[in-house]
This record gives C-alpha cells, structure tokens and sequence, in this order.
C-alpha cells in the first residue's frame, strides 16, 4: 500500500498532485580548462512538491500544523526505488489560496509548498 505520511500521520485528505525531485548536492564542481566538469558529490536528496484540492478550514490548518516543526519525518513512495521511503524533511514556502466562502466560511483550493530532505 503506498501512502504519504508525516510525523508519522497519513495525510488526509491525500494531496491532488505530488512530485518527487532527485536532487544531487554537490560540495565543489568546478570545470577545467579543457571544460570538463569536475564534481564532489556528497549526497543525494529529495524535494516532494505538493499540492492539495478543495480543503476545509480544519484540514488546512491540519496539514499545515503536520510542517511547522523545523524538521519532521515523511514517509512517501520514491520514483527511483520503487519503494517506500522515509526521511527527515523540512518544509519551503507554504502558499494557501482562497477558492471561496462557503457561509462566511472560506474553502482553500491549492494549498502547495515543498518537502525538502534534510
């Protein structure tokens, strides 16, 4: 069974859209003189960007309070390994637009932000 969860929780409702990037840190690159590209690969990382449908004011503030630690676990599926992973993440920017008000009441629609591995 694949999942996203974090801090241990399974994210619900799931997100609409998630992407997982495959980052690769470098301490040093540098070119030389024939162009050739010299790297010091020290790790590779990954950023899981997500973004959320319709959401009620109480699922907002949920997912929302599941990344306000400076860092947390993630559970997700990774592209790569085919299996599930775990990691410590923080998060980047949080954008939480306003679809409309239902009886004074907003409903937010595309909630995103990115999960970035520690």
């Amino acid at each position: 069974m694949y999942y996203l969860k974090i801090s241990g929780a399974v994210v619900d409702p799931a997100p609409q859209t998630m992407s997982v990037g495959i980052q690769d840190i470098d301490a040093k690159a540098t070119r030389d003189a024939h162009g050739l590209l010299h790297r010091d690969r020290v790790a590779t990382k990954r950023k899981i960007t997500l973004t959320f449908g319709a959401l009620t004011v109480s699922e907002c503030a949920r997912i929302l309070n599941a990344v306000k630690n400076e860092f947390f676990s993630v559970e997700f599926l990774d592209p790569q390994d085919g299996q599930m992973r775990s990691g410590t993440f923080y998060v980047g920017d949080r954008t939480t637009p306003v679809y409309s008000f239902v009886d004074t009441y907003p409903v937010w629609k595309g909630l995103s932000f990115d999960l970035i591995e520690q």
